[in-house]
């Protein structure tokens, strides 16, 4: 089963959310992400993104991801050892593959192409062609 954990306040929202995540463990998880709402620094200061994960939009906050395949454990790593994923506001997720080998591509959040919009869900979107296409077509 799927895990949802959000965050909005004063404190770093990363230690919370993946706290949240590590009580949810005992319901059984292939992955787990979280995405984070930043000031966009690159906007700020004219330069580019320096990671890959960060998606930069030309508005004055970005989110930035960082999920992987693996334990909650491993994204507390990856965290860690980014060193940039400070925000008082984010979403994290546990996946249950149901749709899809556990990957990191198929880890959550899922971002929007511009890096605007992180988004996550529990179960399987059962129109997804539908909706696809629908998305595409604009």
């Amino acid at each position: 089963m799927c895990g949802i954990v959000a965050y909005l306040g004063a404190a770093d929202a990363v230690p919370v959310m993946l706290s949240g995540l590590a009580r949810l463990e005992y319901r059984g998880y292939d992955s787990a992400g979280v995405a984070i709402i930043q000031p966009n620094k690159a906007e700020a200061n004219g330069t580019e993104a320096a990671s890959k994960r960060v998606r930069r939009n030309a508005c004055e906050h970005c989110v930035k991801v960082l999920k992987t395949a693996g334990k909650v454990s491993a994204l507390k790593t990856m965290c860690e050892r980014d060193g940039d994923s400070a925000g008082t506001v984010g979403i994290a997720h546990t996946r249950w593959a149901t749709h899809g080998p556990p990957t990191d591509v198929n880890a959550h959040p899922h971002t929007s192409t511009d890096g605007g919009l992180a988004v996550v869900h529990n179960g399987i979107v059962e129109n997804f062609g539908a909706l696809r296409q629908q998305l595409m077509s604009k």
